[in-house]
């Protein structure tokens, strides 16, 4: 019997611990259900769901291309909510049959955190304000179709951010809508340096849309909070450029930022936000003097005066990087103030700064002013006297000149209102008289082949830069080649240019020798100072005499009536002027030019500021020579109702009898009373075989030389309408 009664209670006790398991598990499951109301519906099945929202391959509307409208059962089974049920996201449904649109998905009851930082956005403030196009979370992540934000396909994996971004901020109608500011913001950073990197490149470390504005919480750039914000834009770029950004925040102007100061500059300022490129290329080193200019206009305006600027503006992105920018002066991200040690331009470092595209250069070199104001009188005294006096030369030259043309235009035009015919007449027969004598010898007329073709490419090499701000300047230079093919040009030319003047100078010493016995007394032996006179200021000479101011009166009283048409000899006043001109001008423009060819010779002997007087003189005088030649030359040699269109002395070397007579009638009286005639009349030459070849040069010349005035006038009219 005893083992039957621990049988029993032993069967008794398992039953209780059996009941007492069981009442627990109810307590339990109790605790989880709410304390009032009727238990939870079970959710439905997708199945059901499925059965009205399951995708269809038909067009939205009539005329539109069909799509996939709904659900597809496949894709989302694969999404990263392929284990949820439709009404854990779109809640409120409680039968697979409603009468309601479905409700929005409520992405905030499993992300809650990002659904916060959603709602500060710019994106949530603006749902919140009515704007329905603005993001949501379905606008990048997707929707039924939603994969792992790391997945290779995901809208907003990195390499695909750009594009999800820019199908609003690349639509120029929402852009303006919205007023976003940045129109194609997406396409701009694909053609950017980090846009490249990230898309082309594969590299994932690149920083995309999100590493700039934030995921979740983007803000406007005026929110403090911004990661775009100004103040905050240095910190931005700096979580990848770590060491750029300790050296920018020690700069100058990392220093203005820090103070609070808005004008300071940041990254986009001088990289821009969406159009970063590398800092190596020409195009950047274009524009970051513009990027500087916004702050630093003053300073950008006369930078723009030097070889420097003019270069840079016309330069093209192959040769660009060859000359000086701001920051290569001055500093990338390390600029101070030049009093700082630290500085490039500090005077213990700038002759080595000056030295990285001019080797060897001294103190003297660096004297030079980049930024001089000609018209500031206090700083730059030297400076702004030469550039008055250029200024009132132009003016007045121009200006007398430019009287004396119209005058002379304006009888002409008379006369011949007056007497057409025998004006045409004595045109005719100038031009095929046979009777011809020499005006010009062959090595004279060589010369001035040099001259003329010298100065042409001067001045289609030189007034480019002159003009840089102009849309043909841009174009010569482009059709040059560059701006160093143009400089090579240009000094080329000027070899050419000194050249002809040494040949010509060298020519009259052997011919002033030749004369040396008549400038003796035959008595005495010793020169006579009346024949040195009559020689140096004689007919035959081309130093201005007394003589061509007689002949300049008598002109002007012939210009307005009042006296008969004065006769000349060998040379008239004007030609006179034009032959002195090239004196100065070589004298002047060829010692200023060489300056600037051989800036590190001359500052051996001679301070820095020469550079800049050297520069305004050398413009300057350029301008004169080539606005005198092609307007008041032109037409005082070729462009007179007389003469036009071209006088062929220069090439033939030869003048009619008949022209002799009716203009250089005191040089034929003179031959013929010295018995000399003879030996000046052409007795047979070759110039009608090439009398159209030269005809053909001269127009080629003359045809460049009034384009290049027009050129130069217009620029300068343009100048003077801003």
């Amino acid at each position: 019997m005893k083992p039957l009664r621990v049988a029993l209670r032993f069967a008794a006790q398992a039953g209780l611990l059996f009941a007492a398991m069981a009442l627990n598990a109810r307590a339990v499951e109790a605790a989880a259900q709410p304390k009032f109301g009727p238990p939870p519906a079970p959710a439905l099945a997708n199945k059901e769901c499925m059965d009205c929202h399951e995708a269809e391959f038909k067009a939205r509307k009539s005329g539109q291309p069909k799509e996939w409208v709904g659900v597809r059962p496949e894709p989302f089974a694969k999404s990263v909510h392929g284990k949820a049920n439709c009404v854990d996201c779109h809640s409120g449904i409680k039968e697979a049959e409603h009468g309601s649109k479905v409700p929005p998905a409520q992405c905030a009851s499993c992300h809650e955190k990002e659904a916060g930082q959603y709602a500060t956005s710019i994106h949530g403030m603006s749902h919140k304000m009515g704007a329905s196009d603005a993001a949501a979370c379905a606008s990048c992540h997707g929707t039924h179709e939603m994969v792992p934000v790391k997945q290779g396909n995901s809208p907003v994996f990195k390499l695909n951010l750009a594009k999800t971004c820019g199908t609003c901020h690349d639509d120029a109608k929402l852009t303006k809508e919205y007023r976003m500011g940045k129109t194609e913001a997406a396409g701009h950073y694909l053609d950017s340096i980090h846009g490249k990197a990230l898309v082309k490149m594969g590299l994932i470390v690149a920083p995309s849309c999100n590493d700039c504005h934030g995921v979740h919480d983007i803000k406007r750039s005026i929110d403090k909070d911004s990661r775009s914000n100004h103040a905050n834009i240095a910190k931005s770029c700096g979580t990848c450029h770590v060491g750029i950004e300790d050296t920018y925040n020690a700069s100058v102007h990392g220093q203005l930022l820090k103070k609070g100061d808005k004008k300071g500059p940041v990254c986009t300022d001088c990289h821009s936000a969406h159009d970063i490129e590398k800092p190596a290329t020409a195009h950047f080193k274009g524009a970051s003097d513009q990027s500087c200019g916004k702050c630093h206009e003053d300073r950008l305006e006369h930078y723009r005066e030097t070889y420097h600027g003019k270069a840079m503006a016309l330069g093209q992105p192959n040769v660009a990087s060859d000359v000086a920018a701001c920051y290569d002066c001055h500093g990338h991200h390390d600029v101070f103030p030049v009093s700082d040690p630290r500085s490039r331009l500090h005077k213990d470092k700038i002759v080595g700064t000056c030295s990285q595209c001019h080797p060897g250069v001294n103190a003297k070199f660096t004297e030079y002013a980049p930024h001089a104001n000609p018209l500031d009188k206090v700083n730059y005294p030297g400076l702004n006297k030469v550039f008055l006096f250029m200024t009132a030369l132009l003016i007045g030259v121009f200006s007398f000149f430019g009287l004396h043309t119209a005058f002379w235009l304006f009888r002409s035009i008379y006369l011949y209102l007056h007497d057409s015919k025998s004006f045409r007449e004595a045109k005719v027969s100038a031009h095929v008289d046979d009777d011809t004598f020499t005006r010009f010898t062959p090595f004279e007329r060589m010369l001035h082949l040099m001259m003329v073709t010298s100065f042409l490419t001067l001045v289609i090499t030189g007034m480019p830069l002159k003009f840089y701000y102009t849309d043909w300047a841009k174009i010569m230079f482009r059709f040059i080649g560059s701006a160093e093919v143009a400089r090579t040009l240009h000094h080329y030319a000027a070899v050419v240019t000194f050249a002809y003047f040494i040949l010509h100078v060298g020519s009259l010493i052997p011919e002033f020798w030749s004369k040396r016995h008549t400038l003796r007394d035959p008595a005495t032996g010793k020169f006579k100072l009346s024949r040195v006179w009559a020689t140096v200021f004689g007919p035959d000479s081309m130093v201005p005499s007394f003589q061509d101011w007689r002949d300049f009166i008598a002109h002007q009283k012939w210009f307005f009536g009042k006296g008969p048409r004065p006769q000349f000899d060998r040379w008239t006043y004007w030609e006179r002027f034009d032959y002195f001109a090239v004196f100065w001008g070589i004298a002047i423009i060829g010692f200023s030019g060489l300056v600037l060819w051989f800036p590190k010779f001359f500052t051996l002997f001679l301070p820095g500021w020469v550079i800049n007087i050297a520069m305004v003189v050398h413009s300057d005088e350029a301008l004169l020579a080539a606005g005198f030649i092609f307007s008041f030359h032109f037409f005082n040699t070729h462009f007179r109702i007389e003469k036009f269109p071209m006088d062929t002395v220069i090439f033939s070397g030869r003048i009619s009898k008949t022209e002799m007579l009716h203009e250089r009638k005191r040089w034929y009286d003179r031959l013929l009373a010295a018995g000399r005639l003879e030996v000046y009349r052409v007795k047979a030459d070759d110039w009608e075989g090439r009398k159209n070849i030269a005809k053909t040069m001269g127009f080629i010349f003359f045809g460049t030389g009034l384009v290049l005035l027009v050129l130069i006038v217009y620029a300068m009219a343009s100048r003077l309408g801003h």
